[in-house]
């Protein structure tokens, strides 16, 4: 079964300096009937103007990916980590006991957009950790690319968490197909584009919780970017 979150269904959070649309309850945007799918807690679709950002703030017990879609994003944290994440790029950052950080654009000129992706953790008081690695479009395009793993799999980052998370840039008329183990569920997040799982079709926005099938096939005929989602049950 494909359960579809509509894009227009989604919270939506503009302060000035950002316009964020949350797929899961988040903040002062409260839906009991979307609090996150498993372990997967948050997907905040961020955009933020040039120059801004947010400010020094803690977190603590969450494992907290970032994907860059256009733009740059500059990180600063408690644990001595600076970085600028660019498309491509997945950060991880495992919060654990605490830790705060500041997440700014550091353009003049450009926006940013990015999303930001909360996993809880399968432990908590974990050791604050970090990582970031790139992932070129080369290797994201018409195959789904492991970009985030509770091994580490494939090169990918690792989350405290038995989930991995695939990236997938699909030129028109191409498909990829994914293969459900059993006791596990898949939620799909279309960040560009147009795409089709199965018989359903989902554009920029949408997300889709998959249950209760064995295989999905993503296709798309005018290009997609998306990600999926693989998680314990």
């Amino acid at each position: 079964m494909i359960t579809v979150r509509d894009r227009n269904d989604r919270g939506h959070t503009t302060i000035g300096w950002l316009d964020s649309h949350h797929t899961f309850s988040f903040g002062e945007y409260y839906d009991p009937a979307n609090m996150g799918v498993g372990a997967l807690r948050v997907i905040n679709d961020d955009r933020i103007i040039p120059g801004a950002g947010f400010p020094t703030h803690g977190h603590r017990d969450m494992e907290i990916i970032s994907y860059v879609v256009s733009g740059a994003l500059e990180h600063k944290d408690s644990m001595g980590t600076g970085s600028i994440i660019r498309p491509g790029d997945v950060q991880r950052m495992s919060a654990g006991t605490g830790v705060t950080h500041s997440e700014f654009n550091p353009s003049k000129d450009e926006g940013a957009r990015f999303l930001q992706i909360w996993i809880t953790p399968e432990k908590v008081g974990l050791k604050p950790s970090y990582e970031q690695k790139n992932f070129p479009s080369g290797q994201r395009t018409d195959v789904l690319k492991r970009v985030a793993d509770r091994e580490g799999r494939e090169g990918a980052v690792k989350v405290h968490q038995d989930v991995s998370i695939y990236a997938t840039m699909l030129t028109g008329g191409s498909e990829v197909t994914h293969t459900i183990a059993p006791g596990r569920q898949i939620w799909v997040q279309v960040v560009q584009g147009h795409v089709n799982i199965n018989d359903t079709d989902l554009r920029e926005g949408d997300g889709a919780a998959v249950t209760d099938l064995t295989t999905i096939t993503l296709s798309s005929q005018a290009g997609a970017e998306v990600l999926v989602f693989d998680l314990a049950a």
